[in-house]
């Protein structure tokens, strides 16, 4: 019996059956920079920056304020033909913020709808450049590039993608950068598959900066350079999905520029608002979007009702003008170092803790029975783990966690707010080592 009849009307996204149906889920009411309260009163600390959304941390009143006012002097107008100033305004924030070049932005809600509109920009530039054949997308396993039907066969995590069954053709996934190296090595797998389905089908490479699929996937270096050199070759658009990474999660404005990665295109959402409204968007070269433009049909052809909403467009230049003014990015170089310190030495003092791995805000830590003795979680086991023992241990340790088990080990992904600072990443050590402390003798 559900222990709060209410949950019965919501269905939630990725939640266990088990979970759902017994109402064991958190409610949560309140938030103040890097912190929760549910509706009992009990405090939790944010540890995934709610969904690697809310950089600015949480309780913002000036961002609140922005969006209200915004609200009271025009709640809504599309971008269809038209467009508001906030809208403008943002979007040339976002440009001047934006890599070298990246200067035309397009708006959306999501970050699968990001992801689809790129696809569908790749698409129609190519058929500008009587290319109307490379039309196909290769992507790498273990991604996650949303859940709509385009954004779906672009992720490569089997367990998500086969329920859905058969997913749009064109698309294909090539090894992502796990075990490698050597950047060109890792690279070179997707120039293997171009050739393999000929580079007159293939429209478009897309990869994370940093994988979020898998466990926080570090990019060897010399790889993003090495698919620009490849994609260049072959007449290839290159896409970063910037969804997760973009806005400061990795120390600078966006992935690419940490990585020194050069793509065409950038996808990005959550951190654009801090998660305090809905947004996704495409940044793309000029040149190309000229070539769109100039091509028969004379537009982008795509829309989205709700791209650049004016109410979130205020949430968004709030969001970024206090990220840039209270220089936040800079937060994050600041306590990269301690962070990284602290995840490691808990793997050192928990032999549950099998591997640590990321960069700047994003890291993960992947469990196991022993790392000594090399002993993972079985499938079953790990589910278990997963579904029902740490979801309780971190609340109990007063952590909001992610636990996460794509690409086949259980790891806990850690996103923290970026303003997260000395106490809340002592906070943040001092709750993991409870949870392994507990793990230890109850998986």
């Amino acid at each position: 019996m559900k222990t709060r009849p209410y949950l019965d009307h919501l269905l939630l996204s990725f939640t266990s059956a088990k979970n759902w149906r017994e109402g064991n889920i958190p409610v949560i009411v309140r938030g103040e920079g890097c912190y929760l309260w549910d509706e009992a009163g009990e405090r939790y600390l944010d540890t995934l920056a709610g969904l690697f959304c809310c950089q600015i941390g949480h309780g913002r009143a000036d961002i609140a304020a922005a969006m209200a006012k915004q609200a009271e002097q025009l709640a809504f107008f599309p971008s269809w033909s038209s467009t508001t100033p906030v809208t403008l305004e943002a979007a040339s924030l976002i440009a001047e913020l934006s890599p070298e070049d990246m200067d035309a932005v397009f708006f959306v809600s999501s970050g699968s709808e990001a992801n689809e509109a790129a696809f569908k920009f790749v698409r129609q530039y190519h058929r500008a450049k009587g290319q109307p054949t490379k039309t196909g997308v290769i992507a790498r396993r273990d991604a996650y590039h949303g859940t709509s039907l385009g954004a779906l066969s672009a992720t490569g995590l089997e367990n998500i993608r086969e329920p859905f069954f058969p997913l749009l053709e064109g698309f294909s996934h090539v090894a992502n950068t796990r075990g490698y190296t050597d950047g060109k090595a890792a690279a070179g797998v997707v120039e293997e598959e171009i050739l393999r389905r000929g580079p007159e089908n293939v429209g478009m490479v897309i990869a994370e900066p940093v994988q979020n699929g898998g466990g926080a996937l570090v990019p060897p270096e010399g790889y993003w350079q090495e698919l620009r050199r490849i994609c260049d070759k072959y007449g290839v658009l290159l896409t970063a999905d910037e969804v997760i990474c973009g806005f400061g999660r990795l120390g600078a404005w966006f992935g690419s520029e940490h990585l020194d990665a050069e793509p065409d295109l950038i996808t990005f959402a959550k951190g654009a608002t801090s998660g305090y409204a809905p947004i996704g968007g495409l940044i793309a070269r000029r040149d190309l979007v000229e070539t769109v433009l100039d091509s028969p049909s004379a537009s982008f052809l795509h829309g989205a009702t709700w791209g650049g909403h004016p109410v979130v467009m205020a949430a968004a230049l709030a969001n970024l003008t206090a990220l840039r003014e209270e220089k936040v990015i800079k937060n994050v170089a600041d306590w990269e170092g301690r962070f990284e310190k602290n995840l490691w030495d808990l793997r050192a003092s928990h032999d549950v803790v099998m591997d640590v791995r990321g960069t700047g805000f994003i890291y993960a830590l992947e469990l196991g029975h022993s790392r000594k003795d090399a002993r993972g979680y079985s499938e079953e086991e790990g589910l278990r783990v997963m579904n029902e023992v740490l979801p309780r241990l971190a609340l109990d340790a007063n952590l909001y966690l992610r636990m996460d088990n794509r690409g086949g080990e259980v790891k806990i992904m850690l996103s923290p707010p970026l303003i997260a600072a000395d106490q809340e990443l002592s906070d943040l050590a001092e709750g993991l080592s409870q949870v392994f402390d507990r793990l230890a003798a109850e998986a």
